[in-house]
């Protein structure tokens, strides 16, 4: 099996006022927030471009479920598909369906203490 994770694709937390949350964060860390939160552009080793997201989210937002942990952080893979079939056979638990959307294909699973993962298999020159 190729590489499982390759980096980390973006962190998620919430909180009361996502607003206010970029707007200090933009003020006082200097993030280029936007109405996501702050997308922070690097280069692989090969020299693709590929990016990390940081996201503040709504307080009741229902994204994080079944977890019920205040974040989620989604990490960046290779060969989704075939990654989460192994993850099943090694017992992990697996949430929902995998999603596929024209910047990369979606899959969820849970740690030991619950906390729900995001895992992503990008298309990274379809967010340039």
């Amino acid at each position: 099996m190729k590489k499982r994770v390759t980096g980390l694709g973006g962190f998620f937390f919430k909180t009361k006022d996502p607003d206010q949350s970029k707007n200090w964060y933009n003020k006082h860390l200097g993030l280029n927030t936007d109405q996501y939160g702050c997308t922070f552009w690097w280069k692989d080793k090969e020299g693709n471009d590929c990016s990390t997201q940081w996201s503040p989210m709504n307080a009741d937002t229902d994204y994080f479920k079944p977890s019920q942990s205040s974040f989620m952080m989604n990490f960046r893979v290779e060969n989704l598909v075939e990654l989460l079939e192994v993850l099943k056979q090694e017992g992990v638990t697996v949430v929902g369906e995998m999603q596929e959307f024209e910047y990369g294909k979606f899959g969820w699973i849970l740690d030991p203490d619950g906390n729900k993962l995001e895992l992503w298999e990008p298309i990274d020159k379809a967010l340039l």
